[in-house]
């Protein structure tokens, strides 16, 4: 029987989780570090060396410090992906990172480690995302935009062709990117503006 843990018991995991069975995993189980959860915890598990486990958490910061500690304890990080979506055969995707259903992935496109690309975002041809970034539902990435690790691009936003989204930013909901965005930097609007700094 094909078995993943699934690192966070809460309603991402629930998605993660559905989508690991679309994937062929049979045997489900959930993690979570916070014991009131009543499920087991990773030091419950960590002897299980290069078992599967994929990632419920949408923190890009906390799910970055989970990944470097299952790596180091010997786990595999499975790349996960919804059948439902629509991947190009010349982009590349990295470990850990998990497709949502109805994604679009077109060509040329790059995919870091552990990055949540959520339900029905495009990606289109030529962008790179980097490591632990999440695109959140509805998500509109015109062609060749570069997005920067940690980075939260908010649901339903649009971003023009070429544009460079710094690393450890956050775009706001329903955003329209029509311009560069900074490192550490929180924007919002249409047109999208920054409206502060990320300590």
């Amino acid at each position: 029987m094909k078995t993943i843990y699934i690192y966070g018991a809460n309603g991402h995991g629930l998605v993660v989780a559905d989508i690991a069975k679309s994937c062929g995993y049979e045997n489900i189980i959930f993690i979570d570090d916070d014991k009131n959860k009543g499920y087991k915890t990773f030091e419950d598990i960590k002897e299980n060396k290069n078992s599967h486990i994929a990632f419920g958490i949408g923190n890009n910061q906390i799910r970055a410090k989970l990944y470097k500690k299952v790596k180091e304890s010997g786990f595999l990080t499975p790349i996960l992906i919804h059948p439902s979506s629509i991947i190009s055969p010349s982009s590349k995707i990295e470990e850990g990172s998990v497709i949502m259903p109805n994604v679009v992935v077109n060509a040329k496109a790059t995919i870091g480690k552990c990055v949540i690309l959520n339900s029905s975002c495009v990606v289109e041809h030529e962008c790179k995302i980097d490591n632990f970034v999440h695109i959140s539902p509805n998500v509109a990435l015109a062609g060749d935009v570069k997005v920067g690790e940690f980075t939260h691009i908010g649901i339903g936003s649009s971003v023009i062709q070429c544009l460079n989204i710094g690393k450890n930013s956050i775009i706001g909901a329903g955003s329209v990117v029509v311009k560069n965005i900074e490192d550490f930097k929180k924007a919002y609007g249409n047109p999208c503006k920054e409206i502060g700094d990320i300590k």
